[in-house]
């Protein structure tokens, strides 16, 4: 059993990336995909006398495991979602009255670094199927469906391969694929009108918007912004839309004091990514937020930040500087 198992566990880790992610498109928690793919290991290396090659490959029979224990899981769960999802845009801008609603199940962030990058043909695919918005859509669909549609549409199994793993017909797949499709497709937001700037043009965007920021430049601030920006902020339920508005927050934030620097982190969720740290009585700076762009040719037009600080180890990133 030891020898067998021990062999099983090696080429179950050569998977483990990508069930990583294909947990958290299903549960829309980083913090439960990581749960999930480590009982996954577990069980796989439990039943590995039981594995039979003849019938599966080891990758689509972790797939198995996966899904079960993320269908089982979902049951009784409720839907991760955005504040912009859940409620109109806040009237109150002011840090000091917000509160925040640990209750609502919030989605999290992602890092792309978690992602499997031995195929690079079918990284750009990836990229695009962790995108919050993409991510927040799934959450509608029922458990299932979100199964089918993210191993026929994202991962490319086979319908026939989809029903094995499932245990039931290619034609039961093929139709919860076209509901599970016209479901996302009138939950998904059209972005189709953004034009995302790239390479230096980014950088230049987001510098200014990082120097700002750093500088408690609300002036700065708000030329950085596009006139239409829209701010969150999970687990605080309040969201915040145009530029006046943000700036008008963040200025009660810059209000109570502090000095603030931002630690760049790459991407997560296939957007830019900072990390923002806090210095306010303390000699360090001490870990506080993370913040995803979208930048459009014209500025920032959205930031989605974590209230998260126990995240940071997934990206990578130290409590404290």
């Amino acid at each position: 059993m030891t020898v067998v198992a021990d062999r099983m566990t090696k080429a179950a880790e050569s998977h483990r990336a990508e069930l990583l992610a294909y947990c958290y498109r299903m549960t829309g928690s980083l913090h439960d995909a990581q749960d999930l793919v480590q009982e996954t290991m577990l069980r796989a290396w439990r039943s590995a006398e039981t594995y039979d090659p003849g019938r599966a490959s080891v990758r689509t029979w972790l797939y198995r495991i996966a899904t079960n224990l993320c269908v089982d899981a979902l049951a009784a769960a409720k839907r991760r979602a955005l504040p912009a999802d859940l409620s109109a845009p806040s009237s109150v801008a002011d840090v000091n009255e917000l509160a925040r609603a640990p209750e609502i199940p919030w989605l999290e962030p992602f890092p792309d670094s978690g992602l499997d990058h031995r195929d690079p043909a079918t990284l750009a695919a990836e990229r695009e199927s962790v995108r919050l918005a993409f991510v927040a859509a799934l959450q509608h669909l029922p458990p299932l469906q979100r199964a089918v549609l993210i191993l026929r549409d994202v991962l490319a199994f086979r319908a026939a391969e989809t029903a094995a793993l499932l245990e039931t017909t290619p034609a039961a797949v093929n139709s919860a694929l076209q509901r599970a499709r016209a479901q996302l497709a009138a939950a998904m937001p059209d972005e189709s009108g953004l034009r995302e700037p790239t390479g230096q043009e980014l950088r230049g965007l987001l510098e200014r918007y990082v120097a700002a920021f750093e500088s408690k430049d609300l002036d700065a601030l708000k030329r950085a912004l596009r006139d239409d920006a829209l701010l969150q902020m999970p687990p605080y339920a309040a969201w915040f839309l145009g530029r006046d508005a943000i700036a008008e927050f963040f200025g009660t934030v810059f209000a109570r004091g502090g000095d603030y620097r931002f630690v760049p982190i790459g991407e997560a969720n296939a957007r830019p990514a900072y990390a923002l740290y806090r210095r306010r009585g303390t000699p360090g700076f001490e870990a506080l937020n993370l913040h995803l762009f979208t930048v459009g040719a014209d500025g920032v037009a959205r930031v989605d930040v974590f209230h998260a600080p126990d995240l940071f180890p997934a990206f990578g990133l130290p409590t404290t500087l």
